[in-house]
């Protein structure tokens, strides 16, 4: 067996579950799960409909490229969202949702021959950046979240020995948990230190179009175009249908930037065997060329946090966050529990689960940037997030007391 396997860390899902063994909710209350950031708002028909009437498409290969009019819609949405234009031909490619490329991506530009890489991570983070570290042959450092600056990424904590040695950065905007999404002088910071030392830069960007302002968050490859960098030099931008379509199952969405990268990527890709099928890529088509959809998904998104955010905030420090469909809150003190302690609790006595902040985080110097903090995804309907809230803060007020 791959020995790297056993650096792996159980997923925050399954640590919740160990957490919960034992565990019986209090039967009074329907259950009610913000724990997962999967979305449960119904997906549109136009996108059902591509997909079932384009089932003839079962009976050939796919190429691992994807079709050339999938890629030119994909083109065409970042040419309208971001004011910018790719090729569609060596500067995007599909990919099988960005779980699936995160992870490939590592594979393809880690170096393993070099002593120690390194793949430098935000803090809280999402758990495929390390794995996909770990099992490319690398070493994960985790840059860590400042709550004080609304959660940005304090890159200048990371130390000059270790970007000597990076070979790949993971951005994450609009983050998850923490929602913040990175602006510009951070951006020119990265592309600086990139330059200065030849890593590559992985810009998850899966929450971009949900959102709660009327400026859209700032991407990656927006970026790069702002600073004059038009060749998008060392740079992927990772984006996805499941948050913005409502498609979690579709398992689709494309990566775009360096074509020199791309290229690679696409080596790495087709012996990996993960084509798009061709039922999904009409299906993606269909959804990559219609904005209608989204803005009503982010509409119900927008009317849901006003309803939700005041209602917690008399009970727990949080906010309502630049983008995403999270919201991370701080446990009071008071209260003298752990934010797995509160998540327990809060289980057993009222049937709602939230996420601890400590399992999607990890110690560095002694200290857990996610401690004492809970994730609450707000991915159900409105009146059951709002019921939802209602009942954590009777909990609060009970322990309180």
């Amino acid at each position: 067996m791959n020995p790297l396997l056993s650096k792996l860390q159980p997923y925050p899902f399954e640590r919740l579950r160990q957490l919960f063994a034992g565990v019986t909710p209090n039967a009074h209350y329907s259950p009610i799960s913000l724990g997962i950031g999967e979305p449960k708002h119904a997906t549109p028909e136009f996108i059902k409909s591509a997909l079932v009437n384009s089932l003839e498409g079962l009976a050939g290969y796919p190429a691992t490229a994807g079709e050339p009019r999938l890629r030119e819609a994909m083109a065409q949405w970042v040419e309208r969202r971001y004011g910018l234009k790719v090729d569609p031909a060596t500067q995007v490619l599909p990919v099988n949702g960005s779980r699936e490329a995160l992870f490939a991506f590592a594979q393809t530009v880690i170096d393993p021959r070099w002593p120690t890489p390194a793949v430098v991570c935000p803090n809280p983070f999402y758990q495929i950046y390390e794995g996909a570290a770990l099992l490319a042959g690398a070493e994960p450092y985790f840059a860590p979240s400042d709550p004080a600056r609304n959660f940005a990424v304090d890159w200048d904590s990371v130390p000059a020995d270790i970007w000597s040695r990076t070979q790949l950065i993971f951005v994450c905007s609009p983050g998850n948990p923490t929602g913040a999404v990175m602006p510009l002088d951070e951006w020119k910071k990265l592309f600086e230190l990139s330059d200065r030392y030849g890593f590559i830069i992985a810009s998850d960007e899966c929450y971009s179009e949900i959102y709660f302002r009327d400026e859209p968050p700032l991407g990656g490859l927006e970026a790069a175009k702002k600073l004059g960098r038009d060749d998008f030099k060392n740079l992927v931008a990772f984006t996805s249908l499941s948050k913005r379509s409502n498609v979690p199952g579709l398992r689709s969405g494309f990566v775009a930037g360096d074509a020199a990268i791309i290229k690679q990527f696409l080596l790495y890709r087709t012996y990996h065997g993960s084509a798009m099928s061709p039922i999904v890529q009409t299906a993606s088509i269909a959804a990559w060329n219609d904005e209608t959809h989204v803005v009503e998904n982010r509409v119900l998104y927008r009317k849901k946090f006003a309803q939700v955010t005041p209602i917690l905030a008399g009970v727990l420090e949080v906010a309502l966050p630049d983008a995403s469909f999270y919201l991370w809150a701080r446990v009071p003190d008071a209260l003298g529990l752990s934010d797995t302690a509160f998540a327990k609790e809060l289980l057993a006595q009222y049937n709602v689960t939230v996420l601890p902040g400590s399992y999607l985080a990890r110690d560095v110097a002694g200290v857990n940037p996610g401690a004492q903090r809970i994730r609450m995804a707000l991915v159900a309907d409105a009146a059951e997030c709002v019921e939802a809230a209602l009942r954590i803060v009777n909990f609060v007020q009970s322990k309180s007391k």
